[in-house]
Formats: C-alpha cells, sequence, structure tokens
C-alpha cells in the first residue's frame, strides 16, 4: 500500500508498467469534471470508476472488507474526506465466501489492522495483498478508482 498526495505521483511512476500511463490521466484531468461512472483509459489494462455518494459508517464498509487478485486498485479522493481500513492479505483468516473471478473480489470477515484518511487531492494504491474497506466517512465523497490490470 502506497499513500500520498498526487503532486507525489512521480515518485511511483516505475513501480508498474501501467503506473505513468494512469498517472498522466490523473493529472492531465480535471478530476472534479469526470463524470459518474466506468470508462476505459487504455482498454482492458487501464479503466476509471468516478463515484460521487455518501460515506457510510465503519461496520457497512467492513462488512465488504476487499482485495483483488487481477489488479492493482489507485484510489484518488477528489472531494470529500474518506477513511479508509487496511489490513494485509497475509494476515486475514476469515474469507466470506470464494473468490469472484468476474468481479475480481475476494470479502473477507476479518477486522482492519488500522485505519487511515484521505483527504482532497490525495492517493492510495492498493496491491492485491491490501485487504481495504473504503468510503468511510460522513458527507459527500467523490472519487476516481482506477484498475490497473496485473
Amino acid at each position: 500500500m502506497i499513500v500520498d498526495h498526487i503532486n507525489q505521483l512521480h515518485r511511483y511512476a516505475n513501480l508498474h508498467p501501467l503506473f505513468a500511463k494512469a498517472f498522466d490521466f490523473i493529472q492531465q484531468t480535471n478530476l472534479e469534471s469526470l463524470e459518474l461512472g466506468k470508462f476505459e483509459i487504455d482498454g482492458e489494462n487501464l479503466k476509471g470508476i468516478v463515484s460521487d455518494k455518501s460515506g457510510v459508517l465503519a461496520a457497512e464498509s467492513t462488512a465488504k472488507f476487499e482485495c483483488h487478485n487481477a489488479h492493482i486498485d489507485i484510489q484518488v479522493c477528489i472531494r470529500g474526506a474518506e477513511t479508509i481500513g487496511w489490513k494485509p492479505r497475509s494476515t486475514c483468516e476469515s474469507p466470506k465466501g470464494e473468490y469472484n473471478p468476474e468481479k475480481d473480489v475476494l470479502f473477507y470477515a476479518d477486522a482492519p489492522d488500522m485505519y487511515f484518511g484521505l483527504q482532497q487531492n490525495q492517493f492510495v494504491i492498493f496491491y492485491p495483498e491490501d485487504v481495504h474497506a473504503p468510503m468511510i466517512g460522513e458527507g459527500t465523497i467523490k472519487k476516481l478508482v482506477i484498475k490497473v490490470k496485473i
């Protein structure tokens, strides 16, 4: 997991072959004006999802404590303040159901080890080993999630 401000994206461009293209999109786009929904940035390699909805209670988010096998998540807080729960996948012990390859998601019943906050223009990168519970907060949170194919 990496947490930083979008002004520092350049520091991480060499960590994955598709990060530079994802970061260029973030830096060259007026994020506030992005329309809600899903879209392609680079075919199946990079896909974006924009949401603008009310934050949820920690219990609601941790009920969908998730990780992915086929994608890395780059999550950018565009507006609002978001709290996210996190735990390393290697220490999770209670999967909820089976991995869903169509949705690239596996849920856990474990509790997060820690919580951290994202403010406007901050981002987090979640690798497959990062189990996360996003969208915890009050008020409206607008965010961009870029799915990076591994």
